[in-house]
């Protein structure tokens, strides 16, 4: 049987993993809500 406890100790995390976090996390990036917000303030601009 697996000794999860075990095999966690030995986990050790991918460099390459943290790097893409750390790129994702430092950038800024557009959502949806923005996209909305900067739809509605041309929209209204337009009146």
């Amino acid at each position: 049987m697996i000794n999860f406890e075990e095999e966690l100790k030995k986990f050790h995390p991918s460099l390459e993993i943290e790097d893409v976090e750390d790129a994702i996390y430092n950038q800024d990036l557009t959502d949806m809500a923005d996209v909305l917000v900067g739809m509605v303030r041309k929209v209204k601009e337009e009146e």
